[in-house]
């Protein structure tokens, strides 16, 4: 029973302790985004339009490539289909 009250005792005072340091936990974890803030550049105009152009093209490479396979397997499906209720 002293054990249990023991265990008690230490576990309450840990989380006021916890709760205690919340607040400078906070200002830490605030002065570490302001740091890291600083070091984000944001990307010229140039840079912006040259990943738009990339990101574009292989948007319509992926779209016409999957066309094509789509096809191709809408083409088997239907001659399978077909080949089977022939017979």
């Amino acid at each position: 029973m002293a054990k249990a009250v023991a265990v008690a005792d230490e576990q309450s005072s840990s989380g006021l302790e916890r709760l205690k340091a919340q607040p400078q936990r906070m200002i830490e974890f605030l002065k570490d985004v302001r740091s890291e803030m600083r070091k984000v550049i944001t990307p010229s105009r140039t840079e912006v339009q040259s990943t738009t152009t990339v990101v574009i093209a292989t948007v319509f490479i992926f779209a016409a490539y999957f066309a094509v396979v789509d096809y191709v397997f809408g083409q088997g499906v239907t001659q399978l289909i077909q080949h089977l209720t022939k017979h």
